[in-house]
């Protein structure tokens, strides 16, 4: 018999009490008190940052110096546990130029990577903890992140990715070392005891080397214009689903 889904657990609660927009926050400070993988002063690209948790705990870590970019599909606004230090905007992550997502970091014009990439990423799935269908789909998010990286990461850079947990599982895992030097799974205790979630902790990104990362995508795969994200870094707040 399937075990009942528990909506509002501690961790919905305790988000609601502390202002996250979604119970995922706790995910993310799992794997940072574990790994930390962000320090003060980095540079963040959170890939797929709806409901926007992640980018509100990413701001806390950087601090004032720092900056986080969110992307979604869906648009995101930040509340009042961020600093003005986030933008999000709405445009698909795997069709926006690299440069252009770089364009969002850099203000000033240089050309800095981002420190860390994040993907809490999932697809829609059909039975809600991920079964065969969603696993396949989900690996396939993940390799498509890891297409992403070698434009927008410094070497040395971390990255963290939401997979099912499924036959591919390993092959992932293998794909991902060939990238970066230390790479670990990780369910942390905030994640449904029904769902297959994982956590890939990649460490230390070790750069653009040929041999270490996979075949680019096509390069004639049409990329839209960016658009244009709220004026400055921050932004207001608004009622998010659960995650």
């Amino acid at each position: 018999m399937a075990q009942p889904r528990k909506i509002h657990d501690r961790f919905f609660k305790q988000a609601k009490e502390e202002g996250f927009a979604a119970r995922s926050a706790y995910k993310l400070k799992e794997i940072q008190e574990r790994r930390r993988i962000i320090r003060k002063g980095d540079r963040v690209l959170d890939l797929g940052c709806a409901p926007g948790s992640w980018v509100q705990v990413a701001s806390e870590l950087v601090g004032p110096g720092g900056r986080v970019v969110g992307i979604d599909l869906k648009p995101v606004t930040i509340g009042q546990t961020a600093h003005d230090n986030c933008k999000t905007l709405v445009a698909d992550a795997f069709r926006t130029d690299s440069v252009a997502l770089l364009g969002l970091l850099n203000d000033s014009g240089n050309t800095q990577r981002f420190d860390v990439v994040l993907s809490d990423m999932a697809p829609n799935t059909e039975g809600g903890a991920g079964g065969t269908t969603d696993h396949f789909r989900s690996v396939d998010l993940c390799r498509r992140v890891l297409e992403l990286v070698p434009s927008v990461l410094k070497a040395g850079g971390h990255c963290v990715m939401k997979v099912f947990e499924g036959e591919a599982y390993p092959a992932l895992l293998k794909e991902t070392r060939r990238m970066f030097e230390e790479v670990k799974g990780l369910k942390p205790q905030a994640s449904r005891d029904v769902s297959r979630e994982m956590f890939v902790i990649a460490m230390r990104f070790k750069g653009n080397d040929a041999r270490s990362v996979p075949p680019p995508r096509s390069a004639d795969q049409p990329t839209p214009a960016l658009p244009k994200p709220g004026d400055g870094w921050g932004g207001g707040s608004r009622p998010e689903p659960e995650r």
